[in-house]
């Protein structure tokens, strides 16, 4: 095996362990609570799914940004909530039901929202492009929902080892995690380089920027509500958009590293929310 290969295995590995570690923590009750609040799932989805790829499309309309950033920022806008979210939210404060119950119920929908998504923006640009729904249905299947589901059962079926796990499998998966970016930037830093211009980092800035105001405008009232979605809805799913692309686009070799940049600057991007969101709040809430 290739060490990019090692290493994306590797990368795979911390995101499902992490998604699998925060599972741990809830339980099955936790993810029908969101269903209890129609009008702010409704919302959530139209700011991850209809307003953000509508800014990704006007930014494409109106910005002389070379094809690979847009196709990037356009596929990003179609991914579903990413699996290293849930972790990020907590910390600052999200309420674990609503981001346990989010999580799911985005990558379900991502499952249908991403190939109808890219067959529209294809059309309006002048392509025809055609995404099959098993692509986002195996990326979200063992990325997220996978993980979710073994963590709930073992929730479920063993609690005082679900209990002791949950704390090391999440130091685990985040040193992991970060061992894996740190060996990705190493080896594709000239690629990283060279998007980094252009105005290829303003654009994912403001990109990041309008999905956290977005997010935290349509949480409603509950502060906890609003730093979740305002994170869900600036972060996408990065392994979702590389995977579509292999298959809209398997030669444009130019995009993944606009993917790979755009987490990067997300997570930078996103600390004065979080630190903002997190000053002077109590421990997470559980309901």
């Amino acid at each position: 095996m290739s060490a990019a290969k090692l290493v994306g295995l590797a990368l795979n590995m911390s995101i499902w362990l992490m998604v699998f570690g925060i599972a741990l923590n809830a339980g099955a009750w936790r993810v029908r609570t969101i269903f209890r609040n129609p009008a702010l799932l409704l919302r959530s989805l139209v700011a991850m799914y209809v307003v953000m790829p509508l800014f990704a499309v006007w930014v494409a309309l109106n910005f002389e940004l070379n094809r690979a950033v847009l196709t990037a920022l356009i596929l990003l806008a179609l991914s579903p909530v990413p699996p290293v979210l849930p972790s990020k939210q907590l910390k600052a404060g999200g309420s674990m039901n609503y981001v346990i119950g989010l999580l799911i119920v985005a990558a379900l929908a991502a499952i249908l929202v991403v190939p109808a998504g890219v067959d529209v923006i294809g059309r309006a640009f002048g392509y025809e492009l055609n995404v099959p729904f098993a692509v986002t249905a195996r990326v979200v299947g063992t990325s997220v929902l996978l993980p979710v589901v073994a963590g709930l059962a073992v929730a479920r079926w063993a609690p005082p080892f679900a209990e002791k796990a949950a704390g090391p499998v999440a130091a685990v998966s985040t040193v992991l995690l970060l061992v894996c970016l740190a060996l990705i930037v190493v080896s594709k830093w000239s690629a990283l380089a060279a998007q980094a211009n252009n105005f290829t980092v303003v654009a994912i800035v403001l990109f990041i920027a309008v999905g956290l105001v977005t997010g935290h405008l349509l949480g409603g009232p509950e502060p906890d509500n609003r730093t979740s979605l305002a994170l869900a809805t600036a972060t996408r799913h990065p392994g979702v958009a590389v995977a579509v692309l292999n298959v809209i686009a398997p030669t444009a070799e130019d995009v993944a590293p606009v993917v790979l940049l755009y987490l990067l600057v997300g997570m930078i991007a996103s600390l004065p929310y979080l630190k903002w969101r997190a000053r002077g709040r109590g421990p997470p809430k559980t309901g």
